[in-house]
């Protein structure tokens, strides 16, 4: 016999193994029962995920209106936006948490939309491919042409990534901007995170992408 709590684990797994790893940091980095806006949702899965096992209050902003439509079958609170012109009408501390999960480097003015998820959340919490990561590095020293991976799969002329950056750029721009960097985690090729701290050398170089938590 199924009781509930193994019907609850049952289906927390199943949501998990559904949710890309840095949506998996990114919700361990959440408190439950908080208020928090999910910048460019796709199909809402960490939403989902936070309503269903954090009872975090979440809303939701996403470009593409079928990302739009899937959230919204899921009972989700999401409305069609783009982050780069809407973030600016959303008012000073609405929520605990702002996301932006593996899409600042498409963003048109990534330096504006971090200052707005700060100024109307009280964490910003911020994932990104690592473009100095060591791999990238030789396939454009020896390929000669701008590299693809799984996580950027584009060709140079059709890719939506405008605004690449390395962990180290990262940072020096969260400095620049007068932000505290409480958690930062960089994540290899298999998907194992390690804390960055100190060892900016070490991340930047193995480190294929990163989760950075952050706070006025």
């Amino acid at each position: 016999m199924t009781t509930p709590g193994h019907e609850r684990a049952g289906v927390q797994t199943n949501i998990t193994r559904a949710m890309r790893i840095d949506l998996q940091l990114i919700a361990d980095m959440i408190e439950p029962r908080a208020r928090a806006l999910d910048v460019g949702c796709g199909d809402g899965a960490l939403l989902e995920y936070l309503a269903t096992f954090k009872q975090v209050d979440g809303r939701g902003i996403e470009l593409s209106m079928s990302g739009v439509n899937v959230c919204i079958s899921r009972g989700l609170s999401v409305i069609q936006g783009d982050a780069d012109t809407d973030l600016k009408d959303y008012p000073d501390d609405a929520f605990d948490f702002v996301i932006l999960s593996n899409t600042l480097q498409a963003m048109v003015a990534p330096r504006d939309v971090l200052g707005h998820m700060m100024r109307i959340g009280r964490h910003a919490i911020v994932s990104f491919p690592n473009f100095a990561y060591w791999r990238i590095r030789l396939d454009f020293l020896f390929g000669g042409r701008m590299p693809k991976s799984d996580l950027m799969p584009h060709e140079w002329y059709d890719t939506p990534n405008i605004h690449l950056c390395s962990i180290r750029d990262f940072t020096a721009l969260c400095g620049k901007m007068g932000f505290r960097v409480e958690r930062s985690l960089s994540l290899d090729s298999s998907g194992r995170a390690r804390g960055i701290g100190a060892g900016f050398f070490t991340a930047n170089l193995f480190g294929e992408q990163a989760v950075f938590l952050l706070t006025k």
